[in-house]
């Protein structure tokens, strides 16, 4: 893009942003490349070469003074762009003045202010405002929503990115992230903002259009929580027992972990120098509980405490992950994955329904397309079902609206939702909250555990016993960055190349099925995704991230387990999977 051009959008930026450090960070920078830096320069056209996009998902990006990147005046033209589609959409609440959104920020640089921005942008619209006063967990707000009735809301997160990341996630009156048409309405909007409506805090605070909120939703969502687990008796009776290392990896989920499981009586002992909120996340590279890294420290923890488990949540508490001790070792733990926890959780939820006889005859979970099919096996051990959706909780949460609607209309197709996960150590059991939860999920495994304990097993040793009852199921991930102008066109250079010619084989396997969801197939809305199908039974799929610029490749395998020999079929499943990588890594240039 031409330098005079970055200039010009960079002055307008200036002209427009109110945060005086956002502004200075421009101004310096234009101030360098005008002296001829060529740093400053290449810096400056990243900032500005393109907008950072409104996507179906919200806003995600890197901090800093640009019409690229994450900052008050981004976070204000979004908003008014969601206030705007709002008003269309509801014209009768737009006029009565009862139109109303909810909030909350995670412990990310800057999710306080830019959560303060929106609101009052809401406000100067005539939205009353339901704003946390700190930082709480995504699934919360999705719970907010629903409680208090809300027509929108946004939670400021960048979720499990690295510290120099924000995001904004946008949600519709379900208490889900939006979806079509209401995506695509949003971002019509965003996109042809031209003029912000804004008023001063102490101007919505007076018109009561602004409304600061805590224990009030706090309390009820933690009673939610509890309403779903399945053994209080067992709990009380054995809660000390188990011993909970825990760790929020410096975000929200602290507050609830620590109130809810300590309420049941169990003992928590949280990694204390990851326990308060700090968006530098300065003990963790990335503050994901998909990172193994990122457990380090609560399982050296747990081994000194001799946990029975180890728990982690991610900044905004919507992703969950365990370890657990290992089998025949010295203090080792072993990490279980988001699939595997998946499994557990399911049978858990299932076995448990039927022994409490309140298993419903249409009941039914839902996980998304790159989930393993070890799930839907386990449905089947309960007479159960297990539908498939898009990946991203909020096309699980449109299942649960869906048959929450079918239901109440008396529609024989619709089911009875127990259940919703995805590989991306994302759960849920309650229909109260339309995304993941990783509090109410630390509750439930905390439950599940004492439940095999009192049956003397481990998690891990359940876990088998479902292998050998399912087959052994392992997957595979990997990403592949693209950073830069550049970074989409290469990505789409892939798919495109997967579309147009796609392979015979995938680690020497034949595929036997390639399903193409570009123009949806299925049943399923379009997406850009690819899957492959192989004569074995083992699943490919690629796919672009919604939230970051990298390409994302999942493989789920199933090997049969032969007169109880699992370690067999683990050898054969690893063989599988790495033959599978060599041949993604040549495409993707690794």
């Amino acid at each position: 893009m031409e330098k005079s051009l970055i200039a010009e959008r960079a002055k307008d930026y200036i002209a427009r942003e109110r945060d005086e450090g956002f502004r200075a960070e421009v101004e310096k920078l234009l101030a360098q490349a005008n002296s001829d830096s060529s740093e400053s320069q290449k810096e400056l056209e990243d900032r500005f070469y393109r907008h950072l996009e409104f996507g179906t998902g919200g806003l995600r990006g890197v901090i800093g003074g640009g019409f690229n990147r994450m900052n008050t005046l981004v976070v204000k033209s979004a908003t008014q762009g969601l206030a705007t589609y709002l008003i269309k959409t509801f014209p009768e609440k737009a006029a009565t003045g009862t139109l109303s959104a909810s909030i909350a920020f995670d412990s990310r640089r800057y999710s306080a202010e830019f959560a303060e921005a929106a609101a009052l942008i809401f406000a100067a619209n005539g939205i009353k405002t339901w704003l946390f006063s700190g930082m709480r967990p995504t699934p919360q707000l999705s719970y907010a929503i629903r409680y208090l009735g809300c027509d929108t809301g946004i939670v400021v997160t960048a979720s499990h990115n690295p510290p120099q990341y924000n995001g904004y996630k946008a949600y519709w009156n379900d208490g889900s992230q939006v979806i079509p048409p209401h995506d695509a309405g949003i971002i019509e909007e965003v996109n042809n903002v031209k003029d912000i409506k804004e008023i001063s805090r102490q101007e919505a605070l007076d018109r009561g259009l602004l409304k600061i909120i805590d224990k009030e939703v706090d309390d009820p969502y933690q009673a939610m929580v509890k309403s779903y687990l399945f053994r209080p008796d067992l709990i009380k009776a054995k809660a000390g027992e188990v011993k909970i290392v825990f760790t929020p990896l410096h975000g929200t989920g602290a507050m609830h972990v620590e109130k809810v499981l300590g309420d049941l009586g169990l003992q928590v002992l949280t990694v204390p120098e990851q326990r308060d909120g700090d968006g530098n996340f300065p003990t963790v590279a990335f503050p994901n509980p998909e990172e193994a890294a990122a457990l380090d420290m609560a399982i050296q923890l747990g081994k000194t405490e001799k946990a029975d488990v180890v728990m982690a949540t991610d900044p905004d508490a919507d992703r969950f992950g365990i370890a657990v001790p290992s089998r025949n070792s010295d203090g080792a733990y072993t990490l279980v994955t988001g699939n595997q926890m998946g499994v557990l959780l399911a049978d858990y939820i299932f076995l448990s329904l039927k022994e409490l006889g309140k298993l419903p005859a249409n009941a039914a979970m839902v996980n998304s397309i790159v989930t393993t099919g070890m799930q839907k096996r386990i449905a089947e051990m309960y007479n159960a079902e297990c539908t498939e959706c898009l990946t991203g909780f909020k096309w699980i949460a449109d299942v649960m609206r869906k048959w929450e609607i079918g239901l109440a209309a008396g529609d024989p197709s619709a089911r009875t939702f127990v259940f919703g996960t995805e590989e991306s150590y994302g759960y849920n059991a309650a229909a109260e909250v339309r995304d993941k939860d990783a509090i109410s999920t630390a509750a439930l495994t905390a439950e599940m555990t004492l439940y095999w304990r009192s049956k003397n097993k481990s998690l891990l040793d359940r876990l088998d016993e479902l292998y050998i009852a399912c087959g052994y199921w392992q997957e595979l991930g990997i990403s592949k960055y693209f950073q830069g102008p550049e970074g989409p066109a290469i990505m789409k250079g892939i798919m495109d190349s997967y579309r147009s010619k796609p392979p015979a084989t995938l680690g020497g396997i034949a595929i036997s099925k390639v399903r193409d969801l570009e123009n949806g197939a299925d049943g399923l809305p379009p997406s850009d995704v690819l899957q492959f199908f192989l004569a074995d039974g083992t699943v490919v799929s690629a796919r672009p991230s919604g939230t970051e610029p990298k390409i994302k490749f999942y493989a789920s395998c199933c090997t049969e387990v032969t007169d109880g020999n699992l370690e067999a079929a683990k050898a054969q499943a690893a063989r599988k999977l790495d033959a599978i990588k060599k041949d993604i890594q040549q495409v993707i240039g690794e």
